[in-house]
């Protein structure tokens, strides 16, 4: 096993490099309306198993009324009204999401990330989510090293625009040809649209007999594509605080961040607190 999973209050399930200090890229990968971040573990785990210096962090939408599911209750990144265009420009929540997946971004980040060494990735609504969000970052961000998205489609397109600088970020949309909830003209309305906007990188692949779904060829693809856009790079690596410089309250971020919390109990001493993020850090737990 090459990574660590841990599981967080909110639903989202992160898979960690053994060691901590080895990460070098983050994969955000957001799943698809009425699913959760368990829906898309496994792919994440064959990803990791070929991506050992990735971060992979699965986030779970909120739970929310879905108006075209006649009003019934399920995870969802925006409310969806109706499949036709007109209904795809009316998505409440977006914004919310919007902003979510941007703190994500931004927390990975500000531990020592680079937006260039990220990649954002999602399927169906997740997919759309990424699509939005991955391309409007905010400019001082600079472009991530990829968008995908996978049977997935522009959102809320009138209130779509390209950040300057952000044009040439690689997109890998991948599109099953018989897909009857996001059709295949979805797809070629979006990377059109997305391509008038000013987007220089959009690839549209397309999979003969493919319905709303994932299949192996198309998990392949998106892996080659990761590994084309987050090559391994030594110099990226996170620089991670000492566990030994840090204050009670940093190690217990740390270790609540972690999910260690059953492990740090009974523990009194800064020592113990140190020792345990070493070893967990060091993939020893």
């Amino acid at each position: 096993m090459t990574h660590k999973t841990t599981s967080q209050g909110d639903g989202t399930i992160v898979l960690t490099p053994n060691n901590e200090a080895d990460q070098s890229a983050t994969i955000v990968i957001c799943h698809g309306l009425g699913d959760t971040a368990q829906g898309w573990e496994d792919v994440a785990r064959n990803f990791a198993s070929k991506l050992p210096y990735a971060k992979f962090i699965l986030p779970t939408a909120p739970t929310r009324k879905i108006t075209m599911n006649m009003g019934m209750s399920m995870p969802g990144w925006y409310d969806i009204v109706g499949l036709d265009k007109r209904s795809n420009e009316n998505c409440p929540g977006i914004d919310e999401s919007q902003t979510r997946i941007l703190d994500i971004l931004k927390s990975e980040n500000d531990a020592g990330i680079h937006y260039n060494r990220m990649v954002l990735a999602g399927f169906s609504q997740g997919a759309a989510l990424s699509l939005y969000t991955g391309m409007q970052l905010p400019a001082e961000a600079g472009p991530l090293a990829g968008i995908v998205a996978m049977s997935g489609y522009l959102p809320h397109a009138s209130g779509f625009n390209i950040t300057p600088g952000l044009e040439s970020t690689p997109i890998f949309h991948a599109h099953g040809a018989v897909d009857p909830l996001v059709q295949i003209t979805a797809a070629k309305d979006s990377q059109e649209m997305v391509k008038e906007k000013g987007a220089t990188s959009y690839k549209l692949e397309i999979y003969e007999g493919l319905a709303h779904s994932a299949n192996p060829k198309e998990i392949g693809d998106v892996m080659a594509f990761l590994e084309e856009v987050l090559p391994p790079k030594d110099d990226c690596k996170i620089k991670l605080k000492d566990p030994s410089e840090m204050s009670i309250k940093e190690l217990k971020a740390a270790i609540q961040k972690a999910g260690l919390g059953r492990q740090a109990l009974g523990l009194m001493e800064k020592s113990e607190f140190v020792d345990l993020v070493k070893n967990h850090r060091a993939g020893k737990l």
